[in-house]
């Protein structure tokens, strides 16, 4: 594995790692960031939009396992790295 196949693998997982905090994090609050403009001004609550803040958390969850499950597979050999 060159240099910069284990930097890719290194960003995959703190990417994955970082997004799943921001989840964690919005869980703890009750609001998630949401981008800009959707859902009354990007920042769906547990209380005001239920749905749309489990669907959110729902989407932070599976990408951020989802980039540091592939990291982590690429790391030993299992996955391919991602191209630079």
């Amino acid at each position: 594995m060159s240099g910069l196949d284990l930097l890719g693998c290194l960003f995959l997982i703190g990417m994955g790692a970082g997004v799943l905090v921001v989840a964690w994090q919005g869980w703890q609050a009750g609001e998630l960031r949401a981008g800009p403009g959707l859902f009354g001004g990007g920042r769906p609550t547990r209380e005001d939009n239920p749905l749309a803040f489990h669907f959110f958390f729902v989407v932070y969850l599976c990408g951020g396992a989802a980039l540091a499950v592939w990291g982590l597979l690429a790391l030993v050999g299992m996955a391919p790295p991602p191209k630079w």
